[in-house]
Formats: C-alpha cells, sequence, structure tokens
C-alpha cells in the first residue's frame, strides 16, 4: 500500500485546478522576468577575444557567423581535465538538437571552453555532439567573463562568481559539499564530480559554468546578458523533466554520468545511478 496521498479522479482533477493557477503565475512571472532580460543595458565589447574553431581562428564577431544575435554556454572544461564536466555535459545532450532551431532563429550558438580545441573535438565526437564548440585556450575570455579564476584567487576567498563573494576556498576541499561551491544543488562531494573529469576538486572548480548572450548591431558587438550556477538550472533539460515525474529530482548524491558510461556501469554489474 502505498504512503503517498491518494484520491479519487475528481479530487485529483480540483487539486490540478489548484495548482494550476499557481502553475500560470509562474509562466506569467517568467515571462516578465524574460523583458527584464531583454531591458537590460547592453555594454560594448572593445577587447579583441580570439578563438580557436573547427574553421580555424575566430574574433568573438566571427562566432555570429553572420547572425545578430550570439549565446554562449561556459562548458566547464579546463586544460588540465580529461573529460568535459558530467553536469556541463548533461546539459549539452540537452541543447545539442536545439542549435539549428536557434540558427534558423537568427541566434548563433558556441559552447566555449579554455581546453585545447582537438581535446574538445575529440570529446565532442565521444560525445555524438554535433553543436559549435570553441577554444578560448590561452586567452581571458573565460577570466572577464567571471567563468575561470586563479588558484591564489581561490586559495585567498578572491572569487567573485554568480555575482557574490565567494570564502576561501577550505583547506580540505575534497569533502566538500557541491552546493558549497554553488556548481550545483546536489549533497554529494564534489570530488565525485572533479575525478569525472580527471581532476582534483581545486582544479576542477577553478573553472565554472554559465551562459553570456551577446548582440551584434552596426558592427559593434555588445555584451546582453550572463547567468550561472542555478541560473542555468532552466537549460538543464532532463531536470525540466524530473521535475514533472510523480518522485521529482529524488536525489541522493550524484547520480547522472556522462550518457555513455551509464551502459559501462549496467555491464560492469553496477547499479545505475
Amino acid at each position: 500500500m502505498t504512503a503517498h496521498v491518494t484520491g479519487t479522479r475528481q479530487e485529483w482533477l480540483s487539486a490540478r485546478l489548484d495548482l494550476l493557477e499557481d502553475e500560470k503565475e509562474l509562466t506569467r512571472r517568467s515571462d516578465a522576468l524574460a523583458l527584464r532580460r531583454q531591458e537590460l543595458p547592453w555594454v560594448r565589447i572593445d577587447k579583441e577575444y580570439r578563438f580557436e574553431t573547427e574553421e580555424g581562428s575566430a574574433k568573438l564577431a566571427d562566432l555570429f557567423k553572420g547572425r545578430s544575435q550570439l549565446l554562449v554556454y561556459h562548458f566547464m572544461f579546463g586544460p588540465d581535465y580529461t573529460a568535459g564536466c558530467p553536469s556541463c555535459s548533461s546539459i549539452a545532450d540537452g541543447f545539442n538538437g536545439i542549435v539549428v532551431h536557434l540558427e534558423n532563429h537568427d541566434v548563433a550558438f558556441s559552447a566555449v571552453s579554455r581546453a585545447p580545441l582537438a581535446r574538445l573535438q575529440g570529446f565532442k565526437r565521444r560525445m555524438g555532439w554535433t553543436f559549435p564548440w570553441a577554444s578560448s585556450n590561452g586567452g581571458d575570455f573565460n577570466r572577464d567573463f567571471s567563468v575561470w579564476f586563479t588558484e591564489e584567487e581561490q586559495r585567498e576567498g578572491n572569487i567573485d562568481y554568480n555575482f557574490r563573494r565567494e570564502p576561501p576556498a577550505p583547506e580540505r576541499l575534497a569533502e566538500k559539499p557541491v552546493q558549497e561551491w554553488q556548481v550545483r544543488g546536489s549533497e554529494a562531494p564534489v570530488a565525485q564530480i572533479a575525478a569525472m573529469t580527471g581532476t582534483d576538486v581545486a582544479t576542477y572548480t577553478r573553472d565554472r559554468p554559465g551562459l553570456s548572450a551577446f548582440v551584434l548591431d552596426d558592427g559593434i558587438v555588445y555584451h546582453s546578458y550572463s547567468s550561472y550556477a542555478r541560473g542555468l538550472d532552466g537549460l538543464w533539460g532532463m531536470y525540466q523533466w524530473l521535475d514533472r515525474a510523480p518522485m521529482g529530482r529524488n536525489e541522493h548524491g550524484v547520480w547522472w554520468r556522462h550518457h555513455d558510461k551509464y551502459e559501462t556501469e549496467s555491464r560492469r554489474g553496477e547499479p545505475q545511478r
């Protein structure tokens, strides 16, 4: 016998209609927030950023590929990683298929990471992705858009991420839960996620996830919007589905993997988490 509340179809419908009112209010508030994002002042970009892409060396304006808008996903893949962040990879699984639709709506898209292009391309082939992915290796792009920090900044507490100052890194960083690093809301040790990228916790967390939006107007690039940490929640497609599942997110530790690892673990007789 289930411990969950049960009822008749009519009781369910009555409760569902009550919930619907709140859902509609949330939708209206979300629409209003979208308008406020669009009303933010644009900041002119005068710095000449350089990227390595499949088409060769490129400027920020080149990433627009003839379109007026550009969305950049700041993918956590530092030069010392052997694989992309599994959380960013899960998000990428969700946006991989929509790029063609964005491009046909005057919006260019590119993931950007600090790892060398060859390593990004290798991981992209492994994952079966097709979205554009540029390397900012050796440049200031990730630093200027607050998704990469130095070891000294991490140690001394000079990291400003998600529009707030973080405390100095604890000495036993590997034992700290993810939410203390504001990467996501899990209670599992961030060391488990770092291990999936082939790095230690300190190295892994010096890169951070984010989204930045740009506009190209009369030949000039402007920055219009950025979001980080839980501000990316709406882009993480699997969570939007889980939020509508009977048990919700129902998380107990780090359960997600690179998508090609689930089958591997199953073959080894390990539970799929």
